[in-house]
């Protein structure tokens, strides 16, 4: 076998992902929020790029500059209190009920830890004590409960056991009530110690019968206790009365999320308008200044390829920007019209949808579209919905019609609140309703969108 080199000319087709078309397919998927930090890093980077006006320059007449003569000094100091105080002005029947007062102002929420650290300060405690429940509440979690070990803490802080226990205790006298425990079962308990006439039965089935109730085992904990299996219900109600996360009031103070939609859907006569949400998003332009130097080739030639170099990538974003923007509004638009009869008549009539029917009614490909939809949301005449909530699978029907799964899920959600408490339906007659109705559906299905609605079986639905 003889082994030698040669020349071969090959032409190929690849699919290079280059910068550019990786900066377009990440602005896609990006929110209008995102996309405007991702604008404000960009202003940092690329000097050529800035913010663009309102109005063109030129169309207003720039207003006369007002000399220092000119100003009206003498209304000016007409509101000032000269004597120093700067509590009021001169003139005393000046009308300050158009001012809002300090209750009109919310001071930022207090955390958890704020919280108890000023109910601390409060108590007469000596300062090892204090220092000590300070030391527990620093190490409390977002639910308020004492996660770590009590012989951890103390060798931590070198403290014995008993002043670490005294400690607890003081902690756990603090609101809300259940804060320091160390378990659900002792946060349940402190809670119930402190309101007035508990159910008699309350404090034993919390110390022993919790999973049962969790799983609706009634008829096991009345014949347990010796007891009727509705005393046992209006026990287990109570106790659903209680707090099982005492420190969750506090947990999101300090991270509260709004949605922006990125789509609005007006209906205008008989007809749906999309409108994309750009009011968040800054108006970018490419600076004129570095267009005239780079064009005038007055300067060196590193300067000249690093303005290109920054020209380039600014013409790049401004244009998958405008993509973006187009991409969206084409995708919103299928939607729309797909969709229109859930916009008219509500879930009922949400139609079943995927992406490869956008996908293809616009001419992209399914990523494009799943890209388009991701982190979207589209405030509509029936709500804000994210624009995944339009796509679901569908369930074929007797009569050949496809039903949504979400208005599947709708019409099991209305059967199950208006079913008799003491006979609640099981997922077999939930089928049977759905067969009844035309729609072809298994059993294993019905109780899947059971779960993903969060309604426990029909065992556990049951009130006697």
């Amino acid at each position: 076998m003889q082994l030698d080199q040669r020349l071969k000319i090959e032409q190929t087709q690849k699919l290079i992902i280059t910068p550019e078309l990786k900066l377009a397919i990440t602005l896609l998927q990006y929110s209008n929020l995102e996309l405007q930090d991702y604008i404000q890093e960009e202003l940092l980077r690329n000097p050529v790029l800035e913010l663009g006006e309102s109005e063109p320059a030129g169309e207003e007449e720039p207003a006369e500059e007002e000399s220092e003569d000119d100003f009206p000094w003498e209304e000016y100091f007409q509101d000032l209190d000269l004597g120093g105080t700067g509590a009021a002005p001169l003139s005393g029947n000046r009308d300050w009920s158009d001012f809002p007062t300090m209750d009109s102002y919310a001071g930022s929420p207090e955390s958890l830890t704020e919280d108890l650290l000023g109910q601390l300060r409060l108590l007469p405690l000596s300062p090892r004590r204090y220092r000590l429940a300070a030391y527990l509440i620093e190490n409390l979690d977002h639910r308020g409960y004492l996660g770590s070990d009590l012989e951890e803490l103390a060798a931590a802080v070198g403290a014995p056991m008993e002043e670490i226990e005294e400690a607890l205790l003081t902690v756990q006298g603090l609101e809300p009530t259940g804060i320091g425990s160390r378990n659900l079962q002792e946060c349940l308990l402190l809670q119930l110690s402190s309101r007035p006439a508990p159910p008699p039965l309350a404090f034993e089935i919390v110390k022993g019968y919790l999973p049962a109730i969790a799983d609706g085992r009634y008829r096991h904990i009345a014949a347990a206790l010796d007891c009727t299996i509705r005393e046992v219900q209006e026990t287990a109600d109570y106790i659903r009365t209680l707090n099982p996360k005492p420190g969750s009031a506090f947990g999101g103070a300090l991270q509260t999320r709004y949605v922006v939609p990125d789509i609005h859907v007006e209906k205008v006569e008989n007809r749906y308008v999309v409108l994309l949400n750009d009011s968040l998003s800054p108006r970018l332009r490419i600076s004129s200044y570095y267009q005239q130097l780079f064009k005038s080739r007055a300067t060196d030639e590193e300067l000249s390829l690093y303005i290109k170099n920054n020209l380039d990538k600014a013409s790049w974003l401004l244009r998958s920007i405008e993509q973006r923007r187009l991409t969206i509004y084409r995708v919103a638009q299928q939607i729309v019209e797909i969709q229109q009869p859930f916009l008219d008549y509500g879930i009922r009539e949400l139609k079943p949808l995927t992406l490869k029917d956008v996908a293809g009614a616009i001419g992209v490909h399914e990523s494009t579209v799943s890209r388009a939809s991701a982190n979207k949301y589209m405030q509509t005449p029936r709500g804000l919905f994210p624009l995944k909530y339009f796509f679901s699978s569908s369930l074929s029907g007797e009569d050949g019609e496809n039903y949504s799964s979400h208005s599947i899920k709708s019409y099991l959600q209305e059967l199950i609140e208006d079913e008799d408490p003491q006979d609640p339906f099981s997922d077999r007659q939930l089928t049977d309703f759905l067969v009844e109705k035309g729609v072809t559906i298994s059993r294993r299905t019905v109780a899947k969108y059971r779960e993903e609605l969060s309604i426990p079986a029909s065992h556990r639905r049951r009130r006697h």
